[in-house]
């Protein structure tokens, strides 16, 4: 029984420190731009979806998107170049 239980917790620490390490870097991306800190940003996303019925969580997916997007896009940049 605390092999099952221990698994478990095991698992969720598995999945919150793979959302901590790639949480697509929204946060610490408007952080920098604005020169906040990232508590203080992801505060606001949580606290903002609370009262903004989930609004901030599908601008967040979308901010996700676009920095995935542009990231590929200079990946493919650099490939370019250096033949």
């Amino acid at each position: 029984m605390t092999r099952i239980k221990t698994k478990g917790i095991d698992m969720f620490q598995r999945v919150v420190t793979f959302f901590e390490k790639q949480s697509f870097g929204v946060c610490t991306y408007l952080a920098d731009k604005l020169n906040i800190s990232i508590s203080k940003i992801r505060l606001f996303f949580i606290y903002s979806s609370f009262l903004a019925v989930g609004f901030p969580i599908i601008f967040y997916v979308l901010a996700a998107l676009v920095l995935d997007v542009r990231h590929y896009v200079k990946k493919i940049r650099l490939r370019i170049w250096d033949v």
